[in-house]
């Protein structure tokens, strides 16, 4: 299989005072191959949406590149460059309640992208939109409605299929189920898991709940305060995670099972994800690692495989150097 889109030394970073600037995203280079998912993981502000959203155009890239089918995306889009990709690439965002338009009916929600992207007719469009509520789990009449008349689980269903009736080949999910009750966060993971299966679709999927990443994910991507410390396949990341870090966000994970998790010895991650300005040279874990070293404080690892006897990765730690 080839890749379909692939990040090269992505960096974006945000200047918020004369000699402030926020590392957000910092050479990250990852690969997504066609009618693959790939999960990405990490803490909140370890800069998994901004990736996501540098990668999708959304905003502008600092340095590095992305190619999408062999060809390298404009660094900064142009109204003409959304028009040219809308059809191919799409995103679910995070928060269901203020990522829907509350003045718009669902139907001109839904089926605004088309009008925008295509030369189908108001009749056909409203078909496709109809269609396209049918295949999330809502009914054809809900189009006349507002967001504000549906559940969260439901939103988000409005959400799925606004962007996928554009037919994309390669969709970004943003925390599309951290807003949302678990026995939702279920129903919409199955959903997606339908729809990629029948779409054919290439995923990025962001979330903190590596769970349910593992679930729905081929491989898995490990970030830490803008950085990939570890990728591999999702089996392999989390039952058998390399990178100190990867293994404090697996055992800090909570159990399903109540029962379970109450006799669980807590091993929650010490301290608070570090200030992403002015990032200092070193692992960028070094302050929180249980295994830290001297080198770790003065020399940032790069990703470098690291193969035993089941599986193999790419990891970024001196541990392995």
């Amino acid at each position: 299989m080839t890749a379909l889109i692939e990040s090269r030394s992505l960096t974006k970073h945000f200047r918020i005072a004369r000699n402030k600037i926020v590392h957000a995203v910092d050479n990250v280079s990852l690969h997504i191959e066609e009618q693959e998912v790939v999960g990405l993981v990490g803490e909140s502000g370890s800069g998994k949406s901004t990736y996501g959203k540098t990668l999708v155009g959304l905003h502008d890239k600092t340095a590095g590149e992305v190619i999408y089918k062999g060809e390298t995306l404009p660094s900064v889009y142009k109204p003409g460059d959304f028009q040219r990709f809308a059809r191919s690439i799409q995103m679910i965002f995070q928060d269901p309640y203020s990522s829907l338009n509350p003045r718009m009916t669902v139907g001109e929600i839904v089926g605004e992208g088309l009008g925008l992207h295509s030369e189908l007719s108001s009749e056909q469009i409203k078909d496709a939109v109809a269609e396209w509520l049918v295949n999330v789990g809502l009914e054809p009449d809900h189009m006349s409605r507002y967001p504000h008349e549906f559940s969260g689980g439901q939103r988000q269903r409005i959400g799925i299929a606004r962007a996928l009736i554009m037919d994309p080949e390669f969709v970004v999910c943003d925390e599309p189920i951290s807003a949302l009750d678990v026995s939702v966060q279920a129903q919409v993971i199955t959903l997606l898991s339908d729809l990629k299966e029948s779409l054919g679709l290439t995923i990025l999927f962001i979330a903190h709940d590596l769970s349910m990443v593992r679930y729905v994910s081929d491989r898995m991507a490990v970030m830490y305060l803008g950085s990939l410390v570890e990728v591999g396949q999702a089996n392999d990341v989390f039952f058998n995670p390399k990178h100190p870090y990867t293994e404090l966000l697996i055992s800090s994970n909570p159990e399903p099972d109540p029962e379970t998790e109450r006799e669980r010895v807590s091993t929650a991650i010490k301290g608070e994800i570090p200030s992403a300005v002015n990032v200092k040279p070193g692992c960028r874990f070094a302050d929180r690692c249980p295994r830290v070293m001297e080198v770790c404080r003065s020399q940032t690892p790069e990703l470098a495989e690291v193969r035993d006897q089941t599986s193999q990765r790419v990891v970024a730690c001196h541990l392995y150097r």
